[in-house]
């Protein structure tokens, strides 16, 4: 089975998608992750994120080296490593947040998350953007989630410290810059995160999936 979770940027996706995956007892799949760190790479080697012919080479020359930047679809958390160094912790920072959205427009770049994506077999939960859309759009489930730019905004400033105003502007922007990439799948089923808890979010999920066969 495969489950897609897409949505707006800082709404839940990553903690839901993780819950979710831990109560099936089977991976998941953050392709934001993935954005970040190809992001974080660009900005590291002071790379143009206009054009993805010059990251695409990095990345490959990486995997050539011996030294890939990886996806570890760990069920409480993913995780990226370059070779043996584990650089979750230098994605999410404010300068990494700023520059994604446009790293995440370029197709060539798509495609490459995508194919990393696709090396994964299932069982997993997918979170993302077009996960249920572009990705896997024969996913068994699929879900969007939702929540006001204040609402995420406040979610944003509890994990690092920001300005509320300038952190709710600066989702807003993101929205429209995302807003192709971001259209939920027809038959998505939508939830609003603002308005539960992480764990009735995580049970009103899994209140959609398909019953296991029996018999």
């Amino acid at each position: 089975m495969i489950v897609t979770i897409d949505g707006v940027a800082a709404s839940g996706k990553s903690s839901v998608a993780s819950g979710v995956a831990r109560a099936l007892n089977i991976p998941y799949l953050s392709s934001g992750l993935l954005y970040r760190a190809a992001t974080w790479a660009a900005l590291s080697q002071q790379l143009p994120l206009t054009d993805a012919a010059p990251l695409l080479s990095l990345l490959k020359g990486w995997e050539a080296d011996g030294t890939p930047l990886t996806l570890r679809p760990l069920p409480e958390g993913n995780e990226i490593w370059v070779g043996g160094q584990n650089v979750t912790d230098l994605l999410h920072t404010t300068e990494v947040d700023a520059h994604v959205s446009a790293a995440a427009q370029l197709p060539e770049l798509r495609a490459w998350v995508d194919a990393q994506l696709h090396k994964v077999s299932p069982p997993f939960v997918a979170e993302g953007r077009d996960m249920g859309t572009a990705v896997f759009p024969g996913a068994q489930a699929k879900f969007y989630l939702e929540a006001s730019p204040r609402v995420r905004a406040q979610r944003r400033v509890q994990e690092r410290p920001q300005d509320l105003e300038s952190v709710e502007a600066a989702l807003r922007l993101r929205d429209e810059r995302d807003a192709r990439q971001s259209a939920p799948a027809a038959d998505a089923v939508h939830i609003d995160t603002g308005s539960g808890t992480l764990e009735q979010i995580i049970a009103q999920v899994l209140s959609h999936l398909p019953a296991a066969p029996t018999g």
